[in-house]
């Protein structure tokens, strides 16, 4: 069984109206060529950005799986801009998808040895203690308790604090601030097909519908869009467990 975790990756330009080489390589799907142009620039926002591009690399990998390599430089890069800036958000966010990807190959029992989990989460949860209306803490957690749920069942999820209800009031909250982004719906919709694709069939559907509706204008918005019509067929045309199978291994 794999541990599978939502990618947020929203761009920022604000941030770095004085360069933009690199987050038109991140747009275009140039991924580690924006990776390399954001490290010239060491500040924190720019070494997440980097993280931020190579794990967008992992996370666009034609099989699902993504390379150890590019996790562990990307967990590196985070972690190098929270050393200047424990408090980052974007580094806290973008080591959380990391921790969240290196358990994804695990055991469940292997992952909750390892932490990485749990710490994934309580990075998130500190990001929304600082920026409460964070679209991407809230549908990066919305996905983590529906994982905690299946993976754990009933008692697993109990022990951690994971349940659909809170995943759903994440999801909501994810959309109430970012209605248009496409990952979010998609995520969502993954986790839920993961779960248990016909007792959610309805919610999958429009959450599916939603990501559809989303304008996309990125490389990397284009490859989830794709991923929600992938699921979607498979949902009108296969059975319940070729459905769930898929959306488990799917990102």
């Amino acid at each position: 069984m794999r541990w599978t975790i939502a990618l947020f990756l929203a761009l920022t330009p604000a941030a770095f109206a004085e360069d933009e080489a690199h987050l038109t390589a991140f747009t275009e799907g140039r991924y580690e060529e924006a990776a390399i142009l954001a490290q010239e620039n060491t500040t924190p926002d720019h070494l997440a950005f980097a993280a931020r591009s190579l794990l967008a690399e992992a996370m666009s990998a034609a099989d699902f799986v993504p390379p150890p390599i590019l996790i562990d430089e990307a967990e590196i890069l985070a972690r190098t801009a929270l050393e200047t800036n424990p408090k980052h958000i974007e580094g806290r966010l973008q080591l959380a998808i990391a921790l969240s990807l290196k358990a994804r190959p695990l055991s469940t029992r292997e992952a909750m040895r390892t932490g990485y989990g749990e710490d994934a989460k309580a990075l998130v949860e500190d990001v929304l203690a600082d920026d409460p209306d964070n679209p991407f803490a809230h549908g990066f957690l919305a996905v983590w308790h529906l994982e905690v749920r299946r993976r754990g069942g009933a008692i697993g999820a109990s022990v951690l604090g994971a349940s659909v209800k809170k995943g759903r009031r994440h999801y909501q909250s994810a959309i109430a601030a970012s209605p248009g982004d496409a990952s979010i719906h998609w995520q969502y919709a993954r986790a839920l097909a993961a779960l248990n694709a016909r007792k959610y069939r309805d919610e999958i559907e429009t959450s599916l519908q939603a990501a559809l509706d989303c304008h996309t204008d990125s490389t990397l918005e284009d490859v989830m869009r794709r991923r929600a019509e992938l699921l979607q067929f498979a949902i009108e045309n296969e059975n319940r467990s070729v459905v769930q199978r898929l959306a488990t291994e799917m990102l």
